[in-house]
């Protein structure tokens, strides 16, 4: 017998082991060997804890079938004591349908937390999860914080499994005779994801060596380490500056990893939505201190201008 089940029960406990007696938290359950061995291993410690576990499974109904599986999860959860709600959503495609189901799933969770009044959320991420996101970052030609993967905590999302292997998940599942569901999205091709995990990482691992997903996910963890300094850095350079009228000569005098952070952090500041400002807008800002020619102020995403004046940056929001 292998150490899969303590293996993924000593993965929850410390994060459990957080919260205070009643206190609830819920599970996100889509069926597969991932998360439904996370939702179990949380079944059992909880009730050591005197905490409540509630399942969540989203149907995205993209798939004929989907009704079937989320009522197969919810009758699986209720197996464990554990009480599912099910949420249905409608996906609607702007970004591609991985990205917008994403989208859709993510809301419906926050929904849920907020009217459970949940304390944390549980995602059932592993460290393949992982490895894959950053490859799929280094083909973008992402950043460091897009290289750092997937964080374990972040506000109420909680990653416990990121050190371990989906090998791990499906021998946990074996182990405690749970079924799995093996979704046939995993196995589509028109993916970027499944093509890294079905084809790039195993022809990787056929022609560098084993361990290239573990590999992947320690780099993901350093860079994380490097990326929360930098930003830590510009956090704290940031706070000693009028965001809205920035010197020009003291931007272009600091490390350009941390200027750049400090233009977005005053992009933000200035009125843009969050998440909104890309590296082609922070470029577009950067030439203004680095490469001034005279060029005229350019517009942003939430109607922010930037421009610069008399060797000053000045944000503001853009007047209809």
């Amino acid at each position: 017998m292998t150490m899969a089940v303590p293996a993924v029960r000593n993965a929850v406990r410390p994060w459990l082991e957080k919260f205070e007696a009643g206190d609830k938290v819920l599970v996100a359950v889509s069926g597969g060997a991932d998360s439904l061995a996370l939702a179990h291993a949380l079944s059992v410690e909880a009730k050591l804890l005197a905490l409540t576990v509630i399942g969540i499974t989203v149907d995205h109904q993209l798939q004929s079938g989907s009704t079937a599986q989320a009522e197969n999860v919810v009758k699986q959860l209720s197996a464990m004591d554990l009480m599912c709600v099910v949420k249905k959503v409608e996906v609607n495609i702007k970004d591609g349908l991985e990205a917008s189901a994403r989208s859709a799933r993510y809301k419906a969770i926050n929904e849920v937390a907020h009217s459970e009044n949940a304390v944390a959320v549980f995602l059932g991420h592993t460290q393949d999860d992982q490895a894959e996101t950053v490859l799929l970052g280094l083909a973008r030609g992402s950043g460091t914080r897009s290289l750092s993967g997937m964080a374990a905590h972040t506000g109420i999302f909680v990653r416990p499994l990121l050190g371990l292997t989906r090998e791990t998940t499906e021998s946990y599942c074996e182990q405690s005779d749970l079924i799995f569901w093996k979704d046939p999205h995993n196995q589509d091709s028109q993916f970027a994801r499944v093509r890294v995990r079905t084809e790039a990482i195993p022809i990787l691992e056929k022609t560098i060596g084993p361990g290239i997903s573990e590999a992947l996910a320690r780099s993901s963890h350093l860079l994380r380490e490097d990326a929360d300094a930098l930003d830590h850095w510009a956090e704290r350079e940031a706070l000693k500056l009028d965001l809205a009228d920035l010197e020009c000569a003291h931007l272009e005098a600091m490390p350009k990893a941390i200027r750049t952070r400090v233009l977005r952090i005053a992009i933000y500041a200035a009125g843009a939505p969050s998440g909104s400002v890309t590296a082609d807008h922070v470029s577009v800002v950067e030439a203004l201190i680095t490469a001034w020619s005279g060029q005229g102020a350019t517009n942003l995403p939430g109607g922010v201008k930037v421009e610069r004046i008399s060797g000053r940056l000045s944000l503001s929001p853009q007047r209809p």
